[in-house]
C-alpha cells in the first residue's frame, strides 16, 4: 500500500494534481470524522508531524484543523497549493516534494540536468514559504554497484547544495527498504546514506530516517539513531510488519525509541507515515500521545 501510494501521490503532483494526493490511497471512512475532543499538553521534547496520504479519505483542511487540535507541528509530503491550507492552522508543511519520484533519483548522471533545473524551481519556493526540507531520493539501482550510485549521486546533488545552503533548505535523502517495498532502491541503509552526506560535505545535505524500513533492512535502530543523528534531519514512523499503527500488535517500542531521539537533543520532525487499520484520528492521536515521552 504504501509503495503504491506514494509513487501514485509524486506522480499527481508532477502532472498538476497535488490536490488530489493520495485520494484513493488508503480505504477509510467515506465521511469526515468528527472532532476529537482535546487532550492535555503536549510535553513537546520532539516536534511531531504527519504524512497526509495516509489519511486520503479525510479532506485536508479538515485533518489539519484535527492535527492542530492533537498538537502536530506539521503535515509531510504535500506540494505548495497545500501549504497555505496547513498554514491556516498554525502548522507547516515539514517535508515538502522534491523534483523526482523513488525510482528515478540521483544516481542517474543522465537525469542530473532536469533534475538540478527542477530543484532550482523548487528550492525558492520552499524557501519563499519558510519551509526546512526538500525531499530527494538515489534512484533505484538498475545495475548500478552502490560504489557507483554513491558517486553520481554525490556529484548530482553537489550541484544544487549552494543554492539550498544559500536558502536554508535541506536536501533529504530518504532511506527505504528494497526487502519488501522498494525493490532495488540504493539507498537503503543508514551507513550509505550517512557516507553520501559526508561526501557531498554540506550542513543542508541530510537523511530522512525512516524507522519503518530501517528495522526491516538493519534493525538496531536505537543505537543507530543515536550514532548518525547529526546526519538526520527528519524521522518518519510506521509500525512492523504492515505499516500499521505503532502500537502493541507490532515489534518496535516507540515510546522508547522516541526517548531516545528526545535525549539525543533532535530538533527536526518525526512525522506520523503508518496507514491506519482502525480509526485514523483516533489511531494518530494515540500515536502522538506514545511518543511524547
Amino acid at each position: 500500500m504504501e509503495r503504491v501510494s506514494r509513487r501514485e501521490a509524486m506522480g499527481l503532483l508532477a502532472g498538476g494534481a497535488a490536490a488530489l494526493v493520495a485520494g484513493e490511497a488508503v480505504a477509510q471512512t467515506e465521511t469526515t470524522p468528527a472532532a476529537l475532543p482535546p487532550g492535555p499538553p503536549l510535553k513537546g521534547r520532539i516536534k511531531q508531524a504527519a504524512c497526509k496520504w495516509c489519511y486520503g479519505s479525510i479532506p485536508l483542511d479538515e485533518f489539519a484543523k484535527q492535527c492542530a487540535a492533537m498538537g502536530i507541528k506539521g503535515v509531510d509530503l504535500l506540494g505548495p497549493d497545500e501549504w497555505p491550507v496547513v498554514k491556516k492552522y498554525g502548522l507547516i508543511c515539514s517535508m515538502a516534494w522534491g523534483p523526482s519520484g523513488i525510482p528515478d533519483g540521483w544516481n542517474r548522471p543522465a537525469d542530473h540536468d532536469r533534475l538540478v533545473k527542477e530543484s532550482e524551481r523548487l528550492l525558492p519556493i520552499i524557501s519563499a514559504a519558510g519551509l526546512p526540507n526538500m525531499i530527494v531520493f538515489s534512484g533505484n539501482r538498475r545495475g548500478l554497484n552502490d560504489s557507483e550510485g554513491m558517486d553520481n549521486c554525490v556529484t548530482g546533488l553537489k550541484r544544487i547544495t549552494k543554492l539550498a545552503e544559500d536558502l536554508k533548505v535541506n536536501l533529504v535523502m530518504e532511506l527505504l527498504n528494497s526487502k519488501r517495498d522498494h525493490k532495488d532502491y540504493q539507498c537503503d541503509h543508514t551507513a550509505w546514506g550517512v557516507e553520501l552526506c559526508k561526501r557531498v560535505g554540506s550542513p543542508r545535505m541530510k537523511l530522512l530516517y525512516d524507522i519503518y524500513h530501517m528495522q526491516i533492512m538493519e534493525g538496531d535502530v536505537i543505537a543507530t539513531l543515536q550514532e548518525s543523528i547529526g546526519y538526520i534531519a527528519h524521522i518518519h514512523t510506521g509500525g512492523v510488519p504492515g505499516r500499521n499503527e505503532i502500537d502493541g500488535t507490532q515489534e518496535l517500542n516507540y515510546a522508547r525509541i522516541s526517548k531516545a531521539i528526545a535525549d539525543a537533543k533532535f530538533d527536526g520532525y518525526m512525522a506520523h507515515e503508518f496507514i491506519p487499520k482502525r480509526d485514523p484520528l483516533t489511531s494518530l492521536r494515540q500515536a502522538v500521545r506514545l511518543c511524547d515521552v
